[in-house]
């Protein structure tokens, strides 16, 4: 008997059982598309939460207020930490490889016209928005530079905030007020969309200084600083943290590099799409289960065909390969509809759902293709094992 006549048998009688085979398929089909939706979902997660954080570029590094190493201490140790000042600011902008600084501050401020009102974000920040953040405005222009020291009074709207504010009409040179001040409209930003959860294009822009005063607050928030793309980052690290050590007196700041955060974040979602892959790993072990089931099953019922395939001249091997063969058969057809309906769905819920993160994850739907063989394999060694040991003579005669 020829390897092709062992296949051809093996797809006969699994087709001759129909009902059986699909129940048995059916735990493999379950498991295997429950791995491709969860490595989905998870794999778009992870694509969504990079894009987010790399429309910003990816040359930046944060400086933030405050060591790590003294996050949890008393409020008398964290009150000793010297703000991060617009002359800090300044400072590092004047440092060798960095090509612009953004001071920040952000809050919650009620905005006015003369017929509408609403509360929004508030971000104080410099005049290098557009060239750190990727962000330009698209009617007039952003803050102009220069101003640190004695900033004047004026707003860049985001495009929604306009939208509700102005109407169709051109904020442009229009008087409004955030808080107490009253601020003149230089600009307004292109359609950013929300960044995990926070909305970019109903935000107002002001000035830091502004801003701190607005929020009454010592310290920036952040600072962040635009390097080039030669520039040695340790280095450029080194210098910013012996710069504001030697202002600052002690290291009471924390450097953060998009990349370092990019790379955490990275690592962190890679861990969660393995860890939602191996849930739906579950459902595979329990199809293994299903196949050991039937394949034990059908040997027992197909004893009397066993003693005459023996006894017209098939060898052990034969028969081995035959059941094994046969549990492999529905694996490989459980698993290639189970990966058809991953796809499918996964395909639907991108259609009905848009908004919802979804990436198929073609390395995790090979690996679970190539794992339901696996299973069959594996699956079927015993039965066919037992299989292969029934004597000719007592096969027969159980008939």
């Amino acid at each position: 008997m020829t390897f092709l006549d062992i296949l051809s048998l093996s797809f006969r009688t699994v087709a001759a059982y129909k009902l059986r085979s699909a129940l048995t398929a059916l735990g493999l089909i379950i498991g295997i598309a429950a791995v491709i939706i969860l490595t989905s979902l998870g794999r778009g997660l992870h694509s969504f939460v990079i894009a987010e954080f790399t429309q910003f570029g990816t040359n930046i590094i944060g400086v933030h207020l405050g060591k790590k190493s003294t996050f949890g201490l008393s409020g008398a140790t964290i009150s000793t930490v010297r703000p991060l000042s617009m002359a800090d600011a300044a400072s590092l902008g004047k440092l060798g490889g960095i090509l612009a600084v953004v001071p920040v501050v952000q809050g919650n401020a009620r905005v006015e016209t003369d017929t509408k009102q609403r509360r929004t974000n508030v971000i104080g920040a410099g005049a290098a928005v557009p060239e750190v953040w990727k962000i330009r405005p698209v009617l007039g222009r952003f803050l102009p530079s220069g101003e640190e020291s004695n900033p004047r009074a004026f707003a860049v709207l985001g495009d929604k905030l306009a939208t509700e504010l102005f109407g169709q009409v051109s904020p442009l040179g229009k008087r409004i007020r955030i808080g107490s001040d009253r601020y003149r409209v230089l600009g307004v930003m292109e359609k950013k969309g929300q960044m995990l959860g926070y909305d970019m294009d109903d935000t107002v822009y002001i000035p830091a200084a502004k801003a701190l005063e607005m929020f009454d607050r010592e310290s920036l928030m952040e600072i962040n600083l635009l390097y080039g793309n030669n520039v040695p980052v340790a280095t450029l690290l080194k210098s910013i943290k012996q710069l504001l050590m030697a202002r600052h007196g002690r290291e009471d700041f924390t450097l953060v590099t998009q990349k370092q955060m990019l790379e955490s974040m990275d690592s962190i979602l890679a861990i969660l799409t393995m860890a939602v892959g191996a849930l739906g790993g579950i459902s595979l072990l329990v199809g293994s289960v299903g196949i050991i089931t039937i394949m034990t099953i059908a040997v027992s019922e197909r004893v009397s065909e066993i003693g005459l395939l023996r006894a017209i001249g098939a060898e052990r091997t034969i028969i081995f390969k035959l059941f094994l063969f046969e549990a492999l058969t529905l694996s490989a057809v459980g698993g290639l509809i189970g990966v058809l309906a991953g796809i499918g769905i996964v395909g639907l819920t991108s259609k009905l759902v848009p908004a919802l993160p979804v990436e198929l994850a073609w390395s995790y739907i090979a690996a679970a293709f190539i794992l339901s063989l696996l299973i069959g394999i594996v699956s079927g060694v015993l039965p066919a094992i037992r299989a292969a040991r029934l004597e000719p003579l007592q096969a027969l005669h159980s008939e």
